[in-house]
């Protein structure tokens, strides 16, 4: 290798290193892309109707911020209630299962009284996992303060692209050689409309999901059904991992009730992501972007591996940008050109002379001296 490309060698693998270091902002700046995008795509909406675009960009700040306190406006207060509840529901259901156990011993052989567990005695063992718990606190406090400092980047961000995102995409574009950035503009067209759609298809599907889940709960009369059906249709724009999550809250307080709402609950639960799975997202999603489902779960494991929680947040719209990004450029401009400009060169050399011999037949093709070269290119091709 000559000076020139150990030179660049080094300068790639130090690019990636460094890429690799700051890793967490590059996401958080993806975060305030997305939802810049977002946010931009609703001001389009209200300028399409005679709107200027100040005012339309103030308008979409402030549906969103509406949006978002009124989630944590219902979801807050009805889950402090609740869980004030279990404070002292927990207690009582571990005396009622302390009182099953001493009833159980006077019914069993002694032989088995061995292998009955002990409540105290459980207790006793959990201390030290409470007492480290407790140790963590200033930890925990520490992590949600850079929660927070994380979410007030994403903001201003998010507000720095929406006052000008022409201006953001053009410096991106220069990042390019000059002969590849209007192919780059095309591709960041593509990944615009793709996002769209995602967002477009991920909000219906959160709705719909959100909804059944309040009706169904409301149905079944468990406690903060609102509160608990806004958390579900949340928690649904995460794949897999977000009915999860959704469903335990809401088997803890159906459990407050009767311990058959909790089961209940599951099976609503199952029946409400089976309809939006099999359903709702093939129809909202089939115009919009298509994944398979193998490659939306093995981009979660890698994104939540690499990144964390708001890996697993953005994974989706990660995969759908890096799909993009890989079937245009390393698929149509790398590999689907291979090959194909040793064909280019021959065809060049060829056209080079006033008179082309055919060495299979006894024709002869004339090429006049004066034609220029384009047309004949285009001619032989």
């Amino acid at each position: 290798m000559k000076l020139g490309q150990w030179i660049g060698l080094i300068a790639i693998v130090l690019s990636l290193y460094i890429l690799w270091q700051i890793r967490e902002v590059l996401l958080l700046m993806f975060a305030a892309v997305v939802l810049a995008s977002t946010l931009n795509r609703l001001a389009k909406r209200f300028q399409s109707s005679g709107m200027k675009r100040g005012f339309a960009v103030l308008l979409s700040v402030a549906i969103f911020f509406a949006g978002i306190v009124g989630f944590f406006w219902l979801i807050v207060p009805p889950f402090t209630q609740q869980f004030q509840e279990l404070t002292y529901r927990v207690p009582q259901g571990l005396g009622r299962f302390n009182s099953w156990l001493d009833t159980l011993r006077t019914r069993i052989p002694s032989e088995l009284l061995p292998y009955i567990p002990d409540l105290n005695s459980l207790i006793q063992q959990a201390q030290p996992f409470v007492n480290r718990l407790l140790g963590n606190s200033f930890a925990f406090v520490s992590s949600s303060l850079e929660v927070v400092l994380k979410v007030l980047l994403v903001l201003v961000l998010t507000g720095m692209l929406l006052a000008n995102p022409v201006a953001y995409r053009k410096v991106f574009i220069r990042l390019f050689p000059s002969f590849y950035r209007r192919r780059v503009e095309g591709i960041l067209n593509k990944c615009e409309i793709s996002l769209g759609g995602w967002i477009t298809g991920a909000v219906i599907a959160m709705g719909v999901v959100g909804l059944m889940s309040v009706v169904g709960l409301s149905i079944l009369h468990v406690k903060a059904a609102l509160a608990l059906g806004v958390l579900a249709g949340f928690l649904n724009l995460i794949p897999n991992l977000g009915p999860t999550l959704s469903v335990i809250p809401a088997m803890a307080i159906a459990l407050l009730d009767e311990p058959w709402k909790a089961i209940a609950v599951l099976i609503l639960y199952f029946i409400i992501q089976q309809t939006e799975s099999n359903f709702i997202t093939p129809i909202v999603m089939a115009h919009q972007v298509s994944l398979l489902p193998a490659v939306t779960l093995i981009s979660q494991l890698f994104f939540v591996t690499f990144f964390g929680f708001l890996g697993l947040f953005l994974a989706l719209p990660l995969t759908v940008v890096a799909k993009i990004w890989v079937q245009e450029v390393l698929i149509k401009d790398v590999l689907d050109q291979w090959g194909h400009h040793e064909q280019e060169t021959e065809l060049v050399i060829v056209s080079k002379y006033s008179e082309v011999d055919d060495p299979w037949t006894t024709e002869t093709s004339v090429i006049d001296k004066e034609q220029p070269i384009d047309d004949v290119l285009s001619k032989e091709e």
